[in-house]
């Protein structure tokens, strides 16, 4: 089956998901710049999450980009995916408000681990009996980047539960790893297009 309604209906449920995030961030009812010091923890855990959920959005267009078809199990693939990434405003809110206690922390960073084996399901869904998304499987490869994530995300979580500001660090270290460009899907995209331009004109 085509993948225009699942790719349109996350990008929905994405959006949605950042709106429920910024309207966490209240506003202070004082004037002054002062009202706003107290508000840091929850708009530091705003920006790493947006970092977050822009960086599953960008991952999931690429990867969407490198497939031709999908299945049914795809489908609840990319819905168990979309459910942990929705209770990414309820955690980063319950970790700002509780300025980075351990236990908000520590449940802050098993989201972003379920987020992880979430997708790595998906993108195993979509290469697994899928002879037309071998683009997709060439390019993702053994995927070391998005297993190591899974650990590191452990690690934090289990540094939350002693001195939460370390776990914290840790899942702004994940972010920054995958904000570096990952141009694998891409790369191997552009490679099979000219392999297919030069094999026409041949």
């Amino acid at each position: 089956m085509g993948k225009n309604r699942l790719e349109a209906f996350s990008d929905g449920v994405i959006a949605i998901i950042i709106t429920i995030m910024v309207l966490e961030l209240k506003v202070p009812h004082s004037p002054d710049f002062q009202a706003l010091l107290p508000l840091w923890p929850v708009f530091m855990s705003y920006v790493l999450s947006f970092i977050y959920v822009g960086i599953y959005w960008n991952n999931h267009h690429h990867m969407l980009h490198a497939v031709k078809e999908v299945s049914g199990g795809v489908l609840w693939a990319n819905l168990h995916l979309l459910f942990w990434l929705s209770l990414i405003p309820f955690v980063t809110a319950w970790m700002g408000e509780n300025h980075f206690e351990t236990g908000p922390t520590a449940a802050y960073g098993f989201v972003l681990f379920m987020c992880s084996i979430a997708y790595l399901l998906l993108v195993r869904g979509l290469i697994a009996n899928h002879p037309k998304n071998a683009t997709l499987a060439k390019a993702i490869g053994n995927d070391r980047k998005g297993k190591l994530s899974c650990i590191l995300y452990l690690v934090g979580v289990g540094l939350s539960l002693f001195v939460a500001s370390l776990g914290f660090l840790v899942y702004a270290a994940v972010a920054i790893m995958w904000l570096i460009p990952d141009r694998r899907i891409e790369d191997k995209v552009a490679e099979e297009t000219e392999q297919e331009e030069q094999s026409e004109r041949g």
